[in-house]
């Protein structure tokens, strides 16, 4: 189970770490990277102990548009031809 659930828009980013941080009780950061985001990973891990948190988060936010084409539906309509 996770520690707690936090909205992504109360992480700080770390440009140090490229990750998103949150204050983790023994004193370092939960962290997870814009690549984990990208591909729909939601729990942010602590290194230095046992506990994660779950990042509530749109990944739309977190797609490029290659990504985002990806997932969908293809828009292309049907075309006669005589």
């Amino acid at each position: 189970m996770s520690y707690d659930d936090v909205e992504i828009e109360d992480m700080e980013w770390n440009e140090e770490l490229q990750a998103y941080t949150y204050p983790c009780p023994c004193g370092d950061l939960f962290q997870i990277t814009k690549d984990e985001l990208r591909i729909g990973e939601e729990i942010a891990r602590c290194p230095s102990c046992s506990l994660y948190i779950t990042v509530i988060y749109n990944i739309e936010d977190f797609l490029d548009n290659k990504s985002k084409e990806k997932l969908e539906p293809s828009k292309q309509q049907p075309v006669a031809v005589a």
